[in-house]
């Protein structure tokens, strides 16, 4: 005798676009956005509830702050701009996602992007980038969204072309 087949439908992961239309929609709730506490001096936020298991964060951006050079490993993303502007310096090469710890990177990778309130972008894997918010007066707050949950965060600095690996972080280093 086989077991009774399951009657609970399978349910497909969060696309990069589903994560996308989840930020939008949050970026645009007046409630949630106010209901984040803003630090002038340092970045705030408040985790979410996202999509299909997904990760979310509401965060708050002091003018002048960002975020460094980092990708999310191996999870999917996408960021709303909910308020004030952000920039995106993002990096249009594919990486080696383990075994190095310096890479010169090719002419004409560099990408940039300003990202206004109702702006957002979605990402693949091992997206590298860093997210800005250069208004030396205005806060900006925004809506991220990651699956899986992130498992790791990898922080570079960068020189010119040369990006250097310098840290690996997991969830218990910023929950």
């Amino acid at each position: 005798m086989s077991a009774p087949a399951s009657s609970a439908p399978a349910v497909a992961p969060p696309t990069e676009a589903g994560l996308l239309d989840f930020a939008r929609r949050a970026a645009a709730d007046p409630a949630l956005i106010a209901s984040l506490p803003l630090d002038p001096h340092g970045r705030t936020w408040v985790r979410l509830e996202g999509p299909g298991g997904s990760e979310a964060w509401l965060i708050g951006w002091p003018p002048g702050s960002g975020t460094g050079w980092h990708d999310h490993a191996d999870s999917v993303g996408a960021f709303v701009t909910a308020s004030g502007e952000l920039t995106e310096h993002s990096l249009a090469a594919r990486l080696p996602t383990e075994g190095w710890t310096s890479l010169e990177l090719t002419a004409g990778v560099d990408r940039h992007r300003r990202l206004a309130a109702g702006h957002g972008r979605a990402f693949g894997r091992h997206h590298v980038h860093e997210v800005l918010n250069e208004s030396p007066v205005r806060h900006a707050i925004s809506v991220h969204a990651y699956y899986p949950p992130l498992p790791r965060i990898r922080r570079y600095s960068r020189t010119g072309q040369v990006l250097r690996l310098e840290q690996v972080e997991r969830p218990e280093d910023w929950q």
